[in-house]
């Protein structure tokens, strides 16, 4: 599915990633774990082509295609898809317009008025949102779980091949996480790869994830199954390379 070697990536002149080497593959949940400033949100708004982040050496390949100098519109239209760690709030523009307007950009095949509006119905039912809430403003004085939840809808709705999901379980109650953990199980199949950057085991009880990923210093430094979850929880990262 998406295949990173020896990627290097500059913030303001400031080199974030030092040479991170990833293999995600089809069918896959992963996780991202790692300390504050390690890196995780650069690695996956680079994915994503977010402009902020200067690709100085190493490559980015989806489903065996170089994406380096795609834009983060033309990469949506291949089926990646991230979800943000501070959705933005943007007075003005109406969610279920939005919705409309952006999945008819993503898809060639054109679902009609009905369809839309039917598929929006059940989406809002599975991760257990207000149908009122697609009058409002997008994410303008929404609680933080109404906001994960929205980047949950969408989604679902835009049906992508890669997800990248960061920080999806911050600020969540426990009612939200199981809902926004059922909203992720319920897309997930063999042909899709979902990326989850978390700081806890919480959400990933949940979804269990077959490869769990540590970063630490712009580098991905250790990879693992679930065992390493609770590692981290029981002892931190200073484990880690002897620091």
């Amino acid at each position: 599915m998406i295949e990173i070697k020896n990627l290097h990536v500059e913030v303001k002149g400031k080199e974030i990633l030092k040479g991170v080497n990833l293999k995600l593959k089809k069918g896959e949940i992963n996780a991202l774990m790692g300390p504050n400033g390690s890196g995780k949100s650069t690695l996956v708004n680079t994915i994503m082509g977010h402009p902020k982040y200067q690709i100085k050496k190493g490559e980015i390949l989806f489903n065996n295609k170089k994406i380096n100098d795609l834009s983060p519109n033309e990469k949506a239209k291949l089926g990646i898809f991230l979800s943000f760690q501070a959705p933005r709030e943007l007075e003005g523009i109406e969610i279920k317009n939005f919705l409309k307007q952006t999945l008819k950009s993503l898809k060639e095949e054109k679902l009609s008025p009905i369809e839309f509006n039917k598929k929006l119905k059940e989406i809002l039912q599975k991760i257990n949102l207000d149908e009122n809430i697609l009058k409002r403003d997008l994410n303008k004085n929404f609680s933080g779980g109404e906001k994960k939840k929205l980047e949950i809808l969408q989604m679902i709705l835009y049906d992508p091949r890669l997800i990248l999901l960061d920080e999806a379980d911050s600020g969540l109650d426990i009612d939200s996480l199981k809902t926004i953990s059922e909203g992720i199980k319920t897309i997930m199949n063999k042909e899709k790869t979902l990326f989850i950057i978390t700081h806890y085991k919480r959400i990933l009880e949940h979804i269990s994830p077959d490869k769990v990923f540590i970063m630490k210093n712009g580098k991905i430094v250790q990879e693992g199954n679930s065992d390493l979850i609770h590692k981290v929880e029981k002892e931190g990262y200073d484990w880690i390379n002897g620091k």
